[in-house]
C-alpha cells in the first residue's frame, strides 16, 4: 500500500448507521503511513508521499520510541476526535497516534469512563496500555494515582466502570503483552505481513500479535532482515 492515509472518507461510501458502543464514525482517519519528521513536547509530524504533513498527539508512553524513528517511514492507528475550545464555540480536529489497533481500542474504552475525556486521558497515559489495564483489573487505584491527571475519585471511577472490560489489554501469565510492544520497530515487512494476515481472515489485532511474536522469536538469531513470507510463516505457524 502507497504511503498515506487509510480509512479516510470517500464521498462514495455509505456511512453505516449507528452501532452500539461504537466510538467513531465510518469514514474517520483511522491509520496513517509516512515520514516522520519529528516528535516534539507530544506532537508528532508525519509527512505523506503526496507533501501533506499530519500532526498527531502522542501519549507519554509511545514517545520514547517514536524520537529513535525520526526520519524513518512510520505506521500508526489513529483515533480522530474534535477538541472543544472556549467554551464549546470552537470544535478543533485531532488526531492520536497509536502503536496498534490494541492501543487504540484501550484508549476508546478509557475515554467512556465520566471525566476522563480524550485530552485528559492523553496525558494519562504515561505508562503502557497493558500495564494501565492490569492496573485496573486487579483493582490497585493507589498505581493509577500515580498517572498524571488521575485523582483519587476518578481513579475509583475508573475502577468501577473498566475492571470487568480490560482483560484483553492486560499483560498474560507468561509476561508477555497481549499488545504490541511500543518500543520495537515496526518494519515495512512486518506491516506487510499483517495485512497478508488480515486477508487470510485475522482480525488486525490478532495479526499483530502473531507477527510480533514472530518477530520476537527471530530477534535472538543472526538472521538479518526478514523477508514478508519468511514473517508471514513463522506467524501462522507461532498461532
Amino acid at each position: 500500500m502507497p504511503i498515506g492515509t487509510r480509512c479516510a472518507h470517500s464521498p462514495s461510501a455509505k456511512i453505516a448507521a449507528p452501532v452500539a458502543d461504537r466510538r467513531y464514525s465510518v469514514g474517520m482517519i483511522c491509520a496513517i503511513q509516512g515520514e516522520l519528521l519529528q516528535i516534539l513536547d507530544g506532537v508528532a509530524q508525519v509527512q505523506l508521499e503526496s507533501g501533506l504533513v499530519y500532526e498527531l498527539l502522542i501519549p507519554v508512553y509511545a514517545q520514547a520510541g517514536l524520537e529513535e524513528r525520526v526520519g524513518q517511514s512510520v505506521s500508526l492507528q489513529t483515533r480522530h476526535y474534535l477538541e472543544s475550545q472556549s467554551q464549546g464555540a470552537v470544535l478543533v480536529p485531532r488526531l492520536v497516534g497509536f502503536h496498534t489497533a490494541d492501543e487504540r481500542a484501550f484508549f476508546e474504552l478509557l475515554t467512556t469512563v465520566k471525566g476522563l475525556g480524550s485530552k485528559k486521558a492523553i496525558r494519562a497515559l504515561a505508562e503502557p496500555p497493558s500495564e494501565v489495564a492490569s492496573a485496573i483489573a486487579r483493582r490497585d487505584q493507589r498505581a493509577l494515582q500515580k498517572l498524571p491527571e488521575i485523582g483519587k475519585r476518578l481513579a475509583e471511577t475508573i475502577i468501577v466502570d473498566l475492571a470487568d472490560k480490560v482483560s484483553r489489554f492486560t499483560i498474560d501469565v507468561s509476561g508477555e503483552l497481549d499488545a504490541k510492544p511500543v518500543n520495537r520497530p515496526i518494519s515495512s515487512a512486518a506491516n506487510e505481513a499483517v495485512a497478508a494476515l488480515v486477508a487470510l481472515g485475522q482480525t488486525h489485532s490478532e495479526a499483530e500479535r502473531a507477527v510480533d511474536r514472530a518477530m520476537h522469536a527471530a530477534s535472538g538469531s543472526n538472521q538479518g532482515p526478514l523477508s514478508v513470507d519468511t514473517i508471514i510463516t513463522a506467524a501462522l505457524n507461532a498461532g
